[in-house]
């Protein structure tokens, strides 16, 4: 029985812990940029979505398929968006890690909704499944719901 009071707290204080965040940004392995925005997007729409950041008063629109919206073209051929599930999209952006600049504010919209997080530069983590699984409050929750339902 201990054991299973103490796996429950441990669980319980990551997801206290854990950041619930709509938009996560950090660098994959091959050093893409990847945004993952978990904005809900509105019922009964058709689901649009924006990529871009800023830095001071200049905002960059990087990727979108919204029409009439066209990325800057820097931009252009260098990022990728995938669905993510149960809703979000997830954008990667190629070769312009180097380029950040120091203090850079990642926005994504959703079909109106949108939410935006700034990082500095230095601060930038790897995308790797321990920090991933961390930050996501759902796998934590699901985890100590597996674990209290099958001790």
């Amino acid at each position: 029985m201990l054991p299973s009071v103490f796996v429950c707290g441990v669980l319980a204080a990551l997801l206290t812990a854990a950041r619930c965040e709509l938009i996560k940004v950090c660098i994959e392995d091959d050093d893409n940029l990847r945004v993952d925005c978990r904005v809900k997007a509105k019922a009964n729409q058709i689901s649009s979505y924006q990529f871009s950041w800023s830095s001071g008063s200049k905002e960059s629109l990087i990727n979108a398929n919204v029409s009439g919206l066209p990325a800057e073209s820097r931009f252009r051929g260098k990022s990728e968006v995938t669905e993510l599930e149960p809703h979000g999209y997830r954008m990667t952006l190629k070769g312009f890690t180097d380029k950040l600049l120091h203090n850079t504010t990642y926005l994504c919209k959703i079909t109106g909704a949108g939410a935006s997080v700034t990082v500095e530069r230095d601060q930038l983590v790897r995308c790797c499944a321990v920090s991933l699984i961390l930050q996501n409050c759902w796998s934590v929750g699901l985890l100590l719901f597996f674990h209290v339902t099958h001790a």
